[in-house]
């Protein structure tokens, strides 16, 4: 492309009687501009940062929250609260998590960035201290010292 913009002002130059000067700075120009477009889209053609899958001790929040260290997220957990929902504290602690539904008919689609695949037929369980839950994330009241856990499982 550069080389065929470097001909066509050659080709203007000897028709038009421009100065060489003058041609030079406009084939200058013109090859600064292209190579300066190319970095530019190449620069932006990259894809947005990973997610970091880990939480900092900084980042937690009342809920204690803790994800596993794996490239994608697969487990989530945090401590139980009297009287609290262990929807209201997955939310609290992981402000992106994703939720068809609402209240008692909560359904968990997402969690630290990672949505479930209906295809590979995954599913966000909830344990309670190892267990796995009987009632929804919406119906689940906790108590302090409960550990909750989400674990990504397939069915």
């Amino acid at each position: 492309m550069i080389l065929q913009n470097f001909r066509s002002l050659g080709r203007a130059r000897a028709t038009s009687g421009h100065t060489s000067a003058a041609v030079r700075t406009r084939v200058l120009t013109t090859a600064l501009t292209t190579v300066l477009a190319a970095g530019l889209l190449a620069g932006c053609a990259g894809t947005e940062p990973a997610a970091d899958t880990t939480l900092s001790a900084a980042s937690a929040t009342s809920a204690s929250p803790s994800a596993s260290a794996s490239a994608d997220v697969t487990e989530w957990s945090y401590e139980g609260q009297d009287g609290r929902t262990a929807l209201d504290l997955l939310l609290e602690s992981d402000p992106s998590a994703e939720v068809s539904g609402e209240g008692e008919m909560a359904y968990v689609t997402s969690i630290g960035g990672r949505a479930a695949d209906d295809a590979a037929k995954e599913f966000w369980a909830l344990y309670v201290d190892g267990a796995m839950a009987t009632v929804g994330a919406g119906s689940l009241v906790t108590t302090t010292g409960q550990e909750i856990t989400w674990k990504l499982e397939t069915y």
